[in-house]
């Protein structure tokens, strides 16, 4: 498991590390997030109010772009201190840039070779998520994609003290940005839809396929306040969950205030 560990720390580092001349663009963020999540009911059921620190990074260079987000999370609930980590990253190579002609059909800009990772401190959970992005060219939008991926399990499992290893499946993705102004007020809507197979885990408990709906609905307050944009926005991150990993017994609908830095 350190080996691995290593190996997403080390994919991140690479993400973060190329020379500000090396990227064709770069964009870093710090969010924070307060709300009342709920926990399933093989990790013992119930609600929880969380606060969830977050450090997101994107960038784009000469053959296509990263993405990465690592959230520390805290419960808050009396009783119920525990915090943990969990990070994803996704590095996209895109056909059009690696071949130097457009790869493109419809409303397709591009097409990609995505692969990503998944992990979790306390349950000890590794994924690995190969697969194909379609970028695609929708009107008013800053970006969306479409992503096709497998979802492989290479966690420690219950003999090394985390969650129970599970079957591969596969995990359907659209992840957008649109933004928009209302008189002199900038806003955006950034989110996902994602849906993940069903798997069956190590005890021999099938998990359900489960759909989240995760987006933030933010307003540009620095450049409403002075007229600096693009720097502080407030908000609301919605969650909405059906059968919030794999439990078919837990959805979720959790609002969360929103806080965000871009350096």
């Amino acid at each position: 498991m350190r080996i691995r560990t290593a190996v997403l720390i080390g994919l991140a580092a690479g993400a973060l590390a190329h020379p500000a001349g090396a990227f064709d663009w770069a964009q870093t963020e710090f969010q924070s997030n307060f709300g009342v999540l709920n926990t399933p009911t093989f990790a013992g059921g119930g609600q929880n109010t969380t606060a969830v620190f977050t450090i997101e990074h994107s960038d784009g260079w000469a053959y296509g772009d990263n993405y990465i987000f690592i959230d520390l999370a805290e419960s808050t609930t009396p009783f119920y201190n525990n915090w943990d980590i969990y990070a994803e990253y996704y590095a996209n190579f895109s056909l059009s840039k690696i071949t130097g002609h457009r790869v493109s059909f419809g409303i397709v800009s591009d097409i990609g070779i995505i692969a990503g990772v998944n992990w979790a401190m306390d349950a000890k959970v590794l994924k690995y998520l190969p697969g194909v992005r379609f970028s695609l060219d929708l009107h008013g939008f800053d970006f969306a994609n479409l992503d096709f991926t497998g979802y492989i399990d290479d966690a420690s499992g219950v003999a090394r003290g985390g969650a129970p290893k599970q079957t591969d499946g596969y995990m359907i993705d659209f992840n957008w940005g649109y933004p928009f102004s209302v008189g002199r007020h900038d806003f955006a809507i950034n989110g996902h839809l994602e849906f993940i197979d069903k798997r069956i885990d190590s005890f021999g408990n099938r998990l359900s396929a489960h759909v989240l709906n995760q987006e933030q609905i933010r307003w540009d307050v620095g450049k409403a306040m002075n007229g600096t944009p693009g720097k502080v926005f407030i908000g609301l991150e919605i969650s909405i969950w059906f059968n919030k990993l794999g439990d078919k017994s837990t959805n979720e609908f959790a609002p969360q205030a929103l806080f965000a830095y871009r350096f």
